[in-house]
């Protein structure tokens, strides 16, 4: 399987059926028990660490997840401060950029589910990288809502980063969106060893820009994470 630079991987399928184990392996969170993935210029497992800084990761819970009981400013200023970069201004970009305006005194729980997504999308958009990971796009969201997210997501990849969702059902389809079920598969009949790692038979994720220029030397350019 191949995502390309700017491209959008849904991955979906019933809880239970590995999506998030699958999109913390692809951002070099979750050991691999099989198989390579290439991220740029960089494959998993052996070059993990570089993997991470490539890829952020907006949410994937419970491994990720913002603190419902701190307020909207609150977790902007947390992460200026947590995450190397990252400036209040940045942040208030990535809002502009997904059309999205939060109450900054209200907390994180009592936004809605699609508030929730976006401010957690907002914040690793921040860190300009060259992936982003988002799981459970669609959880809790009525059909009539779930086009708003995925609008914003693709405004996301049309000048930024490739995105790695994990959804209950795909998105429309569309240029540039890859859809991978994955199958209901039961505890008892995972593999032995599966626990605590995710297994890949092979792939490749081109990183997008994320509004660094394509001739820099840094593997996030488009241009340079030719696969």
């Amino acid at each position: 399987m191949e995502v390309p630079a700017g491209g959008l991987l849904a991955v979906h399928g019933a809880a239970g059926s590995g999506r998030t184990s699958l999109l913390l392996a692809l951002g070099g969170r979750m050991r691999l028990s099989g198989g390579a993935v290439r991220v740029g210029g960089y494959v998993l497992p052996g070059e993990g660490r570089r993997v991470r800084r490539a890829v952020a990761v907006a949410r994937a819970a419970p491994a990720v997840a913002l603190e419902g009981r701190l307020r909207v400013r609150e977790v902007m200023a947390e992460r200026c401060l947590t995450s190397p970069g990252v400036r209040e201004r940045g942040i208030r970009a990535a809002f502009e950029r997904l059309e999205f305006a939060p109450g900054e005194a209200e907390l994180v729980e009592e936004l809605g589910a699609v508030e929730g997504v976006l401010l957690a999308v907002a914040l690793a958009l921040a860190e300009r990288p060259g992936a982003l990971v988002v799981d459970d796009v669609d959880d809790g969201l009525p059909p009539e809502v779930q086009g708003r997210v995925w609008q914003a997501l693709d405004r996301v990849r049309d000048e930024g980063p490739t995105v790695l969702a994990g959804c209950l059902r795909p998105p429309p389809p569309g240029p540039g969106v890859i859809t991978l079920l994955l199958p209901q598969r039961s505890r008892d009949r995972l593999p032995a060893g599966a626990a605590g790692s995710a297994g890949s038979a092979g792939t490749a994720v081109s990183p997008g820009s994320a509004g660094k220029p394509a001739s820099s030397a840094s593997p996030l350019g488009r241009e340079d994470a030719a696969i």
